[in-house]
């Protein structure tokens, strides 16, 4: 808000302890709800004006209306600053799109009350999660949203393909890259990537797209997708430590599927096809 270099920015107008606290228990939450998307009512206006350390400021804040940008906002007729500059901050943060409201199953409310006393209405911040999606009856199937990113190149050689690949599914919020060989122009062979992306980590993959191959543009959309569970464990076959994933199946039961990476270090064939069998195979009561 000050418009400085981020080295010349001090910290103030701190009301109190719990502004603190506030931030690290919202990013605590966040960060153990990973895979959730977040939406918010409209937001109450408020009105008046509100001390500070630059003196009096109208409601909102001038920091919290910059940070709420785009989202809406209605008049429920209280007085006094109804939204804080921390509780905007964490709004902006979490909600990616401020206008899509929540829709789906409710399957838990919870309710917070606020210190303050207010004259129309009972101060208290409610929060509504909801399940989207078919669901088995112990509520197996998981449904998200990813953005689909996709590009061509055909200016790149194998080599160069392989290690950008590499890096990319190393890039934090890429869930899953593959490529496919096409015809482009001119008759010249052309390699198409796509690649599965969290939302929240979209901007940062689509630099790295630019950075580690040669292509001048994305394609991008955003698209539901259901998931069934995965854990993962490691289980031990004729002495040999195998990692293997493990996942849901409604009406069926939990699959096994063995690392490929802890197999590539055995020597033959038929012997990483044995222990494979096996460890896929058996349960760890077995």
């Amino acid at each position: 808000m000050h418009r400085v270099a981020i080295d010349d920015v001090h910290f103030h107008e701190l009301a109190d302890w719990d502004s603190l606290m506030d931030v690290v228990a919202a990013g605590s939450i966040a960060a153990a709800l990973a895979g959730c998307t977040w939406s918010v009512s409209s937001l109450p206006r408020g009105h008046g004006l509100v001390r500070t350390q630059h003196g009096l400021l109208p409601v909102p804040a001038p920091a919290t209306a910059d940070l709420l940008r785009g989202f809406k906002w209605r008049d429920d007729g209280e007085e006094g600053e109804r939204v804080t500059p921390t509780g905007a901050a964490i709004l902006a943060h979490l909600v990616k799109n401020p206008n899509s409201g929540a829709s789906g199953v409710l399957t838990a409310s919870g309710m917070g009350a606020g210190a303050r006393s207010l004259v129309r209405l009972p101060n208290i911040l409610r929060v509504l999660v909801y399940s989207s999606g078919p669901t088995t009856k112990d509520d197996e199937i998981r449904r998200d949203e990813v953005i689909v990113v996709s590009f061509d190149v055909d200016d790149m050689t194998g080599e160069e393909i392989g290690t950008a690949c590499d890096k990319l599914r190393a890039v934090a919020g890429v869930l899953d890259l593959s490529t496919g060989i096409r015809q482009g122009k001119k008759g010249r062979p052309l390699h198409e990537f796509r690649l599965l992306v969290r939302p929240d980590d979209f901007e940062a993959v689509g630099e790295a797209c630019f950075c580690e191959t040669s292509t001048i543009g994305l394609r991008f959309r955003r698209e539901s997708r259901f998931c069934l569970p995965r854990s993962c464990e490691t289980t031990e076959v004729d002495g040999i430590r195998l990692r293997r994933k493990l996942t849901t199946r409604p009406s069926y039961g939990v699959t096994h599927k063995v690392e490929s990476d802890d197999l590539t270090a055995l020597k033959g064939l038929a012997r990483r096809r044995r222990l494979k069998a096996r460890a896929e195979r058996e349960t760890k009561d077995d």
